[in-house]
């Protein structure tokens, strides 16, 4: 086994579970052999080190080192055995150049199960029995930590036929049927793999342990699988990412080169297919391959090009600065490709930053500023007319957070913020520096990525998170610049990364 390299300084560990947080910037500018990358591993916290041991020539899409990619923390030794050889080194190195190891904090006989392996197949418990007096079921697992689990929420996720829809895994027992008072009038453990119930009213729950064991109600278990279903952490990066590739054809017919994929648009929030033939259509093969289009009001998918009486200011020539698209609709779209069929003679770089990172650096650098764009509501707008006549009126926060403060949404798109702005008169010169201060961030260098994309060239890329931007452009009448693009939505995609995860290592669903 690989020995695991210290822990950088720049690592912060937690002190309850010994995970670790997401990770900034200087992730990518340690020196290689030195990278190392704490992350969860769906269901158990592992570590991966990111190896200088980049085979094969650098991937790298743009000038300095060779390209950082992402791994899906596949297993890869079975799945090596079917077609080894017939993926492309772009995704082979996206597959491989992280790998999974198992994490050595393990702390034996902690309530916490902080460090056991939530969805390990098989596992085993040594002692069941019941609490009464606090209505819990205490269970003591092989490994020495032990869990407890209320009756109420056993008797309400009773698997028997009569309680659940087994063919669709969803509940047929009504709230109004179920006693929240109810106690249990015999516990019995079985085969040491299964938890047998008898309630006070003689139903009878069976409970699979690995089942139970991946529901312990500790606050670490809790953590490993809300990381397990929705991939929360994330890789947080500024001007030296170099921006991970993959084959395009290999990620439609290669379930493995699709999930790494997936997993690196999810965890780094942009990754750039190449090989894609140079004509329209190849961005709605890409959404199928996935789910499927999500319809706007300028089509299912559009055209990026410089038009005459154009209704978007991406449809001219000029400069673009940094946004995110369609912050006029309340739900924006999660996912964006664009997909490069000609480019122009000259300019139109893209420019890409992580908006993500930027939030964290603006809640350190300027509380204040942060307060400001977290709590005050921007109107958005957007009138045309298109595949359909519109007139489009939304209302977000410029910075959204979650209940924990995580940083979920960036939405900001400088051409259709609104003139109406619905703030107390006091708040508006506060919420102007606030808008400031992201955007000098957001124009510093140190945080800027630039790509010039080439025909054939996919941008995936997270639209809730980056924020892009695009240099001016000449374009000839023979050499127009044509970029065509489509959005997705999260919902569809993080279906699709768990059908492949489940398929390709067969976690419990």
């Amino acid at each position: 086994m690989t020995r695991l390299p210290s822990v950088p300084a720049f690592h912060r560990r937690c002190s309850c579970c010994g995970s670790h947080t997401d990770q900034d910037a200087s992730l990518f500018t340690a020196e290689p052999q030195s990278r190392v990358m704490w992350m969860s591993r769906y269901s158990r916290r592992v570590v991966v080190a990111l190896r200088k041991s980049f085979s094969g020539p650098a991937q790298c899409v743009r000038g300095g080192p060779p390209q950082l990619s992402l791994s899906p923390l596949l297993s890869l030794s079975p799945l090596q055995r079917r077609g080894q050889n017939t993926l492309s080194s772009a995704t082979l190195s996206l597959l491989s150049s992280l790998s999974p190891l198992s994490s050595p904090l393990q702390r034996r006989g902690q309530h916490t199960l902080d460090s056991a392996s939530l969805s390990e197949p098989g596992c085993s418990a040594r002692y069941v029995g019941a609490l009464h007096a606090e209505r819990l079921l205490q269970v003591e697992w092989e490994d020495g930590g032990h869990s407890l689990f209320p009756f109420t929420w056993l008797r309400d996720n009773c698997p028997c036929p009569t309680c659940t829809l087994q063919s669709a895994q969803a509940r047929k027992l009504l709230m109004g049927d179920l006693d929240v008072n109810i106690g249990l009038d015999s516990v019995q453990l079985q085969s040491d793999s299964k938890v047998s119930l008898v309630w006070q009213d003689q139903h009878r729950s069976m409970f699979h342990c690995d089942w139970l064991k991946k529901r312990c109600f500790s606050a670490a278990a809790r953590r490993s699988v809300q990381e397990e279903l929705f991939l929360n952490e994330r890789v947080h990066w500024g001007s030296s990412l170099c921006i991970p590739t993959a084959d395009f054809e290999e990620v439609l017919e290669d379930d493995r080169a699709a999930l790494a994929w997936l997993l690196a648009l999810r965890r780094i929030g942009v990754v750039l297919l190449q090989g894609a033939p140079p004509e329209p259509g190849q961005v709605a093969q890409l959404a199928q391959r996935v789910g499927y289009l999500r319809l706007t009001f300028y089509g299912h998918t559009f055209k990026v090009q410089d038009k005459p009486q154009a209704n978007n200011v991406a449809y001219t020539a000029d400069k673009c600065s940094f946004h995110t698209d369609y912050p006029a609709l309340d739900y924006p779209p999660g996912i964006q490709f664009l997909h490069c069929i000609s480019q122009a003679a000259r300019g139109g770089e893209n420019l890409l930053v992580d908006g993500f990172h930027i939030a964290e650096r603006l809640r350190v650098e300027d509380p204040e500023a942060f307060h400001s764009l977290c709590s005050l509501s921007v109107d958005f707008t957007d009138i045309g007319t298109d595949y359909c006549d519109f007139r489009l009126q939304a209302k977000h926060r410029v910075i959204d957070v979650n209940a924990e403060g995580r940083v979920t949404r960036l939405n900001l798109n400088n051409a259709t913020r609104d003139s109406v702005l619905d703030l107390p008169l006091q708040k508006v010169q506060s919420f102007y520096r606030s808008l400031k201060v992201l955007e000098a961030m957001m124009n510093s260098e140190d945080n800027i990525v630039t790509h010039r994309m080439e025909p054939g060239d996919i941008l995936t890329f997270d639209n809730w998170r980056l924020l892009h931007a695009r240099t001016a452009f000449v374009s000839f009448l023979e050499r127009p610049r044509h970029l065509e693009g489509c959005y997705l939505n999260w919902d569809e995609v993080m279906s699709r990364l768990r059908i492949l995860r489940h398929k390709l290592q067969g976690e419990e669903a």
